[in-house]
């Protein structure tokens, strides 16, 4: 009764004892020693009903995290994306690359850039909407295949769907017309659907619910 006074929900606790079932039949831990490792300072929602509330589901992506288990999913399956992205590609013999992000040019894209000033070249440089010119850049030098997993940033509009800074791929591949590369990106986007869900039909809702 005294350690179940001084802990509340949200605390980080360790425990020692002995594991077993609960009246119900629950696995569960008899303790022998309890122990708050890291107090929760701030009062969080209830488990059940979680954080619905969308502006501070994204403001607050930690609190969303630990009420919400869906969310942890997201994560989980957006790490499994980025894995099975690099690991097809590399497999069909592309090389992965990182181009500027500082450019002076923006290009690649028809979208407004953020800008931002260079204090030791003394020069207007842009965040780079889209990686496409490097690397066509680098197909010319000799480098037949290439990709890039990367951040581009749009100075654009803003909603649950559409975020100002975000990760895409992009590949290029010399000597290939738009029919091989069109066969290579539904092969892609079908077989990692199948690798991560075990299926080719997933659900999918554009604020991230389920229907």
């Amino acid at each position: 009764e005294k350690d179940n006074k001084r802990i509340h929900r949200g605390d980080i606790i360790g425990v020692e004892g002995h594991p077993g079932r609960s009246r119900r039949g629950e696995l569960s831990i008899f303790p022998t020693r309890i122990q708050v490792l890291a107090p929760c300072l701030h009062m969080i929602p209830k488990g059940f009903s979680g954080i619905k509330e969308l502006e501070s589901r994204y403001r607050q992506r930690y609190l969303d995290l630990i009420c919400n288990n869906a969310t942890y999913n997201v994560f989980r399956t957006r790490a499994k994306i980025i894995k099975y992205l690099r690991n097809f590609l590399e497999d069909r013999g592309f090389m992965e690359v990182e181009t500027p992000i500082l450019t002076c040019l923006p290009g690649g894209a028809n979208a407004k850039p953020f800008v931002t000033f260079h204090n030791a070249m003394n020069i207007t440089q842009y965040l780079r909407v889209a990686p496409e010119l490097y690397l066509k850049q680098l197909v010319i030098g000799g480098l037949e295949r290439v990709f890039e997993i990367g951040r581009n940033f749009r100075n654009e509009g803003v909603d649950t769907s559409h975020n100002p800074e975000f990760t895409a791929c992009e590949f290029y591949q010399a000597y290939a017309d738009y029919n091989e590369l069109m066969n290579t990106t539904e092969t892609l986007l079908s077989e990692m659907v199948k690798a991560i869900t075990g299926s080719y039909k997933i659900s999918y809702h554009n604020s991230g619910e389920k229907d």
